[in-house]
């Protein structure tokens, strides 16, 4: 494959990597969709180590939907104010507020919930599938498990502008262009009569 600089121009666009991770992803995978699934890639691992680092610097987002019957604050997190000033931080933080307002999730991870709640999820589920095989009764409660966390979880949430896409691999993206550990430390939605 011949690299241009445009290709590396379209990949550091689509992904968000530097110049030289996009020209090295091109030369390695020898394709733009090969290029792209590198990056992520090692995109996700620099998002891990990342997160290891303390992130106290950031900003509050907020988001009133029209009409101002449903609010939502929310709180993002990254390492330094020079960050959380930059305008791609400040995007992320009310898009995420934005997401808040009409997914309503109810806790920032899984970590979050409680597991006396877990457990009680698990007895419902397991209650829905009696009578099933029991080598596959431990499976079904497991998915209908994830499908409670996707639902009320903001981490493990389809975006609402891209399902195919999870917030937390948006919340990734922004990690892999800003180059700091970003983190939502707490969100809150009021609705109107609630």
């Amino acid at each position: 494959m011949q690299i241009t600089s445009e290709d590396v121009k379209k990949l550091r666009e689509a992904t968000g990597a530097g110049m030289m991770d996009a020209k090295n992803a091109l030369e390695e995978a020898g394709s733009f969709e090969g290029a792209v699934t590198l990056l992520r890639k090692k995109g996700h691992a620099a998002v891990a180590k990342k997160s290891e680092r303390v992130a106290h610097e950031g900003l509050i987002a907020s988001y009133i939907h029209a009409g101002g019957k449903v609010g939502v604050l929310v709180e993002l997190n990254c390492e330094t104010d020079f960050v959380a000033r930059n305008e791609e931080f400040g995007r992320l933080a009310n898009e995420l507020a934005l997401h808040i307002a009409a997914a309503s999730p109810v806790f920032v991870r899984r970590e979050e919930v409680p597991a006396d709640l877990i457990e009680n999820e698990k007895q419902i589920y397991k209650e829905q599938v009696k009578g099933k095989p029991e080598n596959m009764i431990e499976q079904i409660v497991n998915g209908k498990l994830e499908k409670y966390f996707e639902q009320a979880c903001l981490l493990d949430q389809p975006y609402v502008r891209d399902p195919e896409k999870k917030v937390k691999d948006l919340i990734a993206e922004s990690v892999g262009k800003l180059g700091e550990n970003i983190q939502v430390r707490r969100f809150v939605k009021f609705t109107l009569g609630n």
